[in-house]
């Protein structure tokens, strides 16, 4: 039997911030520092970055909801064609295990169903829950069903709020403090949408792992969450369709409307502060709702428009939030899930949106 087709990758290979080399193989799919003996060899010349990461992406869903297992194979392929080769699903409707098993399609890092409460977030996005108690039961049935993560709603638009809906929480201090505390108990770490102020310090005090959007951060909330050290995932594709939102609710819900353009029209600002107070601010395009997939060199765009460096913008849309989610970069013996660039994305993060090659699970794909 002739020995496996080896790929040698070769110029600049980035292991972490302060790491490079120049040359790793891979065998049998997976990666080594050591050059193999004999084997058909193809070479791979550039900038050798682990793979992508996008840390909140639906996969399973769209606009209308759940999506069939053929739309969202499409939706993987296109992130995996992007260089997104890990994916945290951040709540999906639909059943997406199946794509554990397929070694094509990027590794995926599931939330479960969004929690919710009745006509308090997207219909047909989440589990929705008549009575607030039920919160840490349905956290603990989550953190089964899904992969070491838990997706909760903090707030949403109340229309019956008396003058006019608004943003407000969606559930007592006390019950989200038991639903995280159940999560942890777990296994589980806990992720929040949040767009308002009014969520936040319940969901500090909380202990809650990851803040999604965010866009309701004072400056008194950006300096606690540097301070704890807990990542927000800036989301700036989806904030950005914040006047969209506010337009088609103006009419009814004024303040919400007003609300919303002021936190879209200060979103460059409201990121590049978390940046410069040291919160690490992690790279998800938000797809599935109403952004297409395969976008995260939009999203990097975005970040380096608001001013954060591209090296951490680079950094944060692979290695950093690799090790942060517990996924092995470029190291000996790990699954060979790269991508190479004819350029530097560290200087440039226009870069990202031309792969020159997709490699995962040591196949090549781009």
């Amino acid at each position: 039997m002739s020995p496996p087709e080896v790929l040698h990758l070769t110029g600049t290979v980035v292991l972490d911030d302060d790491r490079e080399v120049g040359d790793v193989w891979v065998v049998g799919g997976r990666l080594t520092f050591e050059r193999p003996a004999g084997g058909a060899t193809t070479r791979l010349e550039g900038w050798v970055l682990p793979g992508l990461v996008d840390v909140h992406c639906h996969i399973g869903l769209a606009a209308d909801g759940a999506v069939d297992a053929v739309t969202a194979e499409r939706q993987a392929v296109a992130d995996r064609d992007s260089g997104v080769l890990l994916v945290r699903d951040a709540g999906s409707p639909a059943d997406t295990s199946w794509v554990h098993a397929r070694p094509d399609l990027p590794r995926l890092i599931r939330a479960g169903h969004h929690l919710a409460r009745p006509k308090r977030y997207l219909r047909h996005y989440g589990l929705e829950l008549e009575d607030v108690r039920d919160l840490p039961g349905a956290v603990r049935h989550e953190a089964v069903r899904g992969d070491g993560w838990v997706k909760l709603v903090a707030d949403w638009i109340d229309r019956d709020l008396p003058g006019g809906g608004d943003l407000t929480p969606l559930w007592p201090d006390d019950v989200l403090a038991d639903a995280v505390g159940a999560a942890h108990d777990s296994g589980a770490r806990v992720t929040a949408h949040t767009f308002a102020t009014e969520s936040l310090d319940a969901l500090l005090d909380a202990g809650v792992d990851c803040l999604e959007h965010a866009t309701g951060a004072t400056p008194a909330h950006v300096d606690r969450i540097a301070t704890l050290g807990i990542p927000v995932t800036a989301t700036l594709l989806q904030v950005a369709q914040f006047d969209a939102i506010a337009d088609q609710g103006a009419a009814r819900f004024p303040r919400f409307a007003a609300r919303m353009r002021a936190m879209g029209a200060r979103r460059h600002a409201h990121v590049r502060d978390l940046h410069d107070a040291g919160v690490p601010v992690l790279v998800g395009t938000d797809a599935g709702g109403t952004i297409g997939h395969g976008r995260i060199a939009d999203e990097a765009a975005e970040l380096a428009a608001a001013g954060i460096p591209a090296r951490d913008v680079v950094a944060a849309a692979s290695w950093r939030t690799r090790a942060w989610l517990g996924v092995d970069a470029i190291a000996e013996g790990a699954s060979a899930d790269v991508v190479v660039y004819d350029r530097d994305p560290r200087t440039d993060v226009s870069t990202l949106h031309e792969p020159a090659a997709v490699v995962l699970r040591g196949t090549r794909h781009v």
